[in-house]
């Protein structure tokens, strides 16, 4: 035997793993408190007082027990049962506990809500603001809390379902069993307009709906069809469009007939998704399904288009939540990580990118709060033509450019996080498979271009508008008043305009965050937005922040360990 061999201490040699230099993990933080963004954009847009709240809803979605709702939620993905035991057809989806206790977590604190049942200042920025916490927790979940949410102006159009529906669909609270809606005190809703042949054109969809007596607004029709894309449908009803003799129409559909039978809404199979898997997209079959017609005959898309105005909008918030949410888990791991001598976050070029994302965040939030402002402004005053003008061109502009900047802003993130990030364990993981979806849903890229340029064609006004909105920033940066100079000069010609339309778009969106951040006052997030996105440094990979920007007011607002 070899003497040396045998004076070593193989015990203590097997002890190779000692765990070190390793982030902890983002949790039991206070996602409001740590949010300065955030924060100051709620008081700015009027919703301070709701500020207790939201400071007791980010305790609450940045625990540990509600972040591993989220990654439970997402591990055990909803399963589709089309029938019983005994052959019965039950059109069933079942999900995991957590799925039902961050719907309890949403629906509980008023997110479908809370500007329905107490409209006043700040109303819709607050209920946007705890959307946005919510988000960050889990996204999936957040399709049909938007969805309950943005049924109510449309259900309004027709008073009889209105009075019947709305008192149980505005109640704060969750009941997940599977009865008849006259059996529960609490409701949610979705909506089907998607079909194979149609896909945004809805005026190509080929369902059809019969009347049973007289029809009309209210009325009893059956309609017969299918529909691509309908998301959680375990939802008690459904806003639905459907062709009758005068055109399409809006109805809303229960999934329980009022004699206690099950409607004939068959689910043929569950999306099986690149992301949002917690939340469960259909395609259905209706079969004769039982639904009251909303709104006019004829005039089902202006019905629902209530509707897709507020999903987008919860677009803007759920895609700047996600942004949020990358660059809060990206600076974590850059804090408690070294490399080269140096924690990540004390190293220079890792500093540039981490800034820059920030940079985004506090541009969607900006666009994304002053849209919810003129929510507000327009629902307490329905004659502000200005906040209703503000609205019909910023929110297909908002929608378009945040969740386009998503998914990119969400890969850069992972990167920071290195191998770790694209590991499922951890939450960019799931960031980056959520970050296409908002992109796509309420309207792809292309539809929201194209919906910008309906706009103008429709009421040339909504340019005035713009750019008054606009001008009140004029004269602070140089660099934003040429970018607006030359925005106003891409309207002077609008031949190809449809060809066009990304690019026009792109730039209405970047000054308007610009201008917005201008008026926010700080002076650090502003100038380097304006010179990272603006002036010649515009339009590069993230990261490529010019020099002499104050990135340590930049980082510190990023920070989610910063109370």
């Amino acid at each position: 035997m070899n003497a040396q061999h045998d004076a070593l201490n193989v015990e203590a040699l097997a002890d190779t793993h000692e765990v070190f230099n390793q982030s902890g993990d983002l949790q039991d933080y206070n996602a409001y408190d740590t949010d300065n963004a955030l924060r100051e954009a709620v008081r700015r847009h009027g919703a301070g007082w709701a500020e207790p709240a939201l400071s007791a809803h980010g305790a609450r979605t940045g625990s540990a027990e509600v972040i591993e709702w989220g990654f439970l939620a997402n591990e055990n993905k909803p399963q589709f049962f089309s029938h019983d035991r005994h052959g019965y057809r039950v059109d069933e989806v079942k999900y995991h506990p957590a799925y039902h206790n961050l719907m309890a977590l949403g629906l509980e604190s008023g997110i479908h809500s809370a500007p329905w049942t107490d409209p006043k200042p700040g109303a819709h920025v607050a209920r946007a603001a705890r959307s946005y916490l919510q988000a960050q927790a889990e996204a999936g979940h957040g399709c049909p809390l938007t969805m309950t949410f943005a049924a109510v102006p449309s259900i309004r159009l027709t008073p009889s379902l209105a009075e019947e529906w709305l008192p149980k669909i505005l109640n704060n609270g969750y009941d997940p069993r599977n009865v008849p809606h006259y059996e529960k005190q609490s409701l949610t809703i979705g909506m089907g307009m998607t079909e194979k042949q149609g896909g945004s054109d809805v005026r190509a969809n080929t369902t059809r709906a019969y009347a049973i007596g007289a029809g009309g607004p209210g009325e009893a029709y059956e309609l017969i069809g299918h529909k691509w894309f309908t998301s959680a449908p375990m939802c008690d009803a459904f806003l639905v469009l459907a062709q009758t003799d005068d055109g399409l129409s809006c109805f809303l559909v229960p999934r329980w007939r009022p004699d206690g039978s099950k409607n004939p809404i068959q689910v043929q199979r569950l999306k099986n998704k690149v992301g949002n898997v917690s939340n469960a997209s259909s395609e259905i079959e209706l079969r004769g399904a039982l639904g009251w017609m909303v709104g006019e005959e004829g005039r089902g898309v202006p019905a629902i288009i209530e509707m897709v105005a507020m999903t987008r909008f919860d677009c803007m918030i759920g895609s700047s939540a996600g942004q949020r949410q990358a660059v809060a888990q990206a600076v974590n791991h850059a804090s408690g990580r070294a490399a080269f001598g140096k924690t990540l976050i004390d190293q220079p070029l890792m500093r540039n990118v981490l800034a820059d994302l920030q940079l985004e965040v506090e541009g969607s939030l900006a666009i994304a709060m002053r849209m919810g402002e003129a929510l507000d402004n327009t629902a307490l005053d329905s004659d502000n033509e200005h906040e209703q003008l503000l609205l019909r061109l910023g929110l297909p502009a908002g929608k378009y450019w945040i969740c386009k900047r998503t998914p990119f802003h969400a890969y850069e993130a992972m990167e920071c996080l290195g191998g770790n990030g694209a590991i499922e364990e951890f939450m960019m993981a799931r960031l980056y498979r959520e970050a296409p979806i908002n992109a796509i849903w309420e309207g792809s890229g292309n539809v929201q271009a194209l919906d910008m340029l309906r706009a103008l064609a429709k009421t040339p006004k909504v340019l005035d508008v713009w750019f008054t909105e606009l001008g009140r920033a004029a004269g602070a940066d140089s660099r934003l008043d040429q970018a607006v100079t030359a925005l106003k000069g891409e309207f002077s010609d609008m031949a190809d305009a449809e060809y066009r339309a990304r690019d026009i778009v792109d730039r209405l969106s970047l000054t308007m965050q610009a201008s917005q951040l201008v008026a926010a006052g700080n002076s650090a997030v502003a100038e380097a937005f304006i010179a990272s996105r603006l002036g010649e440094h515009g339009d590069r990979n993230y990261g490529t922040l010019p020099r002499g920007l104050d990135l340590d007011t930049i980082l510190q607002r990023a920070d989610p360990w910063n109370e």
